[in-house]
């Protein structure tokens, strides 16, 4: 007769602990007489530091030593653990699912691949969908936020996960095996009981995984509500100002973006905010809903607190971060944890941290820019866990008291005057939609450096085009249609498109 074999593939991003995980499913087997196998293939397409770990379990064979394959086999994998959604979704694809034969333990929670980050807009996959598909490719789900629930345990996703696995009654282990197995591990071995625990209740409680929302929503955050109370003196009249100028419905927003620009410069610097969105509110037609103050609100504040390498070199820098990371990668109290960041600055980002009147100058040195050119112009790692590495990047963080002075202040203030200039004169035609949507444009902007030109290139093409839309009845939606079409590649193929059907000729300027 046959023996028994159990095929396993898990999924998992690095420093998610698949690697653990592999080796408790295989230690567990072993414990109960059986032979294990695992294999790991580290991948390098798709979403770089993806890993796929397969195990395969065969039952006490005495007196034979069977023979097991190295990789999962499409149609024969009857376990399959995904440690981050995206990567059931990419299993499903592959044809390790199977609708007669594999139960899915997967985590909900996401983690966006860099092809997500890259896209104008919204760029995270629907994950509503991408549940959804797996549910009719597996014979059983269980999926619920495993990152969550080990993290409100003290521990890392591998162990909520080997509960789950636990809870699913799919291996012919009792839990207190599994258990175990955990407790051997010395060093955060109650902490990581306690996920296995809430990972195997979740499994046998919870048949139906949870509802997921729309992809709309999947990287937007509500505004927090204002705080009732300012986080310090000198912002008390600001946030008391808020309560007396603006209308209700704007407050979460005026709340937020009075919080990044002061954190981003100064106090001072968060009263000129609230002047340019009052400037705006006072004519919203609207205050009901204060659409047009609230679209105020928020891309002022983006706009005023501009990504430059001032910005970049503080928050890499900043001990929350640090401690984020250290609790992503699981790292203890005693672990020393390294981090190397990768910085390629150009000529102009050097250019833009110097006094307006020295970068004016040095416009007028071609030469010596041609000299600087290929020396500012590579690329740098910088170890940040470093006393050398950090205390370059806190001196390049303090020039945020100077960075008023500087020409790419100069530069980004005119750029975003002309911007509110526009929305201006949309309301001084009466058309408030037309004025609120020239305010949401701002969204094209972001990041530093390449990303940034991109967007400001697209984001002026839109500026040039609301002249010619503006007398038109529905001009909002239209200008409206544009930014959507801006937003769906880095290239700007659709806005193009989207122009020719309105019959705008609008030229992209030359970088």
């Amino acid at each position: 007769m046959k023996p028994r074999m159990i095929t396993i593939a898990i999924m998992a991003l690095g420093g998610q602990g698949g690697g653990v995980l592999e080796d408790w499913i295989t230690t567990l087997a072993e414990d109960a007489g059986w032979t294990a196998q695992a294999t790991s293939v580290a991948g390098v397409a798709q979403r770089t530091g993806a890993t796929i770990y397969y195990i395969e379990l065969v039952e006490p064979t005495p007196g034979q030593t069977p023979v097991l394959a190295q990789m999962p086999i499409p149609g024969e994998v009857d376990i399959l653990i995904a440690a981050e959604l995206m990567e059931a979704g990419r299993a499903v694809a592959r044809g390790l699912v199977t609708p007669n034969r594999t139960t899915v333990i997967t985590s909900t929670h996401r983690t966006y691949a860099v092809q997500e980050k890259m896209v104008p807009g919204d760029g995270a996959a629907d994950s509503a969908g991408v549940l959804d598909l797996v549910r009719q490719a597996a014979r059983r789900v269980v999926a619920d936020d495993m990152q969550a629930l080990a993290v409100n345990h003290g521990s890392m996703i591998s162990a909520s996960l080997f509960g789950a696995l636990a809870g699913c009654d799919v291996l012919p282990f009792h839990q207190q095996a599994f258990e175990q197995v955990v407790e051997r591990g010395g060093k955060g071995a109650q902490a990581s009981l306690k996920a296995l625990r809430a990972g195997a209740e979740l499994a046998r409680t919870r048949p139906t995984p949870p509802a997921l929302a729309a992809k709309a929503e999947a990287m937007k955050t509500a505004p927090r509500p204002l705080p009732g109370k300012a986080a310090s003196p000198a912002l008390a009249p600001l946030l008391a100002r808020i309560r007396q100028e603006f209308a209700q419905p704007a407050w979460p927003w005026l709340g937020e973006g009075l919080a990044r620009v002061v954190d981003w410069q100064d106090v001072a610097y968060g009263s000129e905010y609230l002047d340019h969105v009052a400037r705006l509110a006072r004519r919203d037609p609207a205050p009901a809903t204060a659409d047009l103050t609230i679209a105020a609100a928020h891309w002022i504040a983006v706009a005023m607190s501009y990504d430059d390498v001032i910005r970049v070199a503080d928050l890499k820098t900043r001990a929350e971060r640090f401690a984020r990371i250290r609790g992503e990668v699981g790292g203890q109290a005693d672990d020393v944890v390294g981090m190397e960041e990768y910085f390629h600055p150009r000529l102009e980002e050097a250019m833009g941290l110097l006094p307006a009147g020295w970068a004016d100058w040095l416009d007028r040195s071609p030469r010596l820019k041609a000299w600087l050119g290929p020396r500012l112009n590579k690329g740098r790692r910088i170890q940040t866990h470093t006393v050398k590495g950090h205390m370059q990047l806190r001196l390049m963080a303090s020039l945020a008291r100077w960075r008023r002075g500087n020409r790419r202040h100069a530069e980004e203030v005119a750029h975003w005057q002309a911007w509110l200039a526009v929305a201006e004169q949309a309301l001084e035609r009466g058309d408030a939609a037309l004025a609120t949507e020239v305010l949401r444009c701002r969204q094209l902007i972001k990041g530093y450096s390449d990303t940034h030109t991109r967007g400001t290139g697209k984001f002026d093409r839109l500026m040039r085009a609301v002249p010619q839309i503006s007398e038109q009845p529905d001009a909002g939606a239209t200008l409206a249609s544009l930014r959507a079409a801006a937003l769906l590649d880095p290239s700007g193929k659709a806005l193009g498109e989207r122009e020719a059907t309105l019959g705008l000729k609008i030229m992209l300027p030359s970088a």
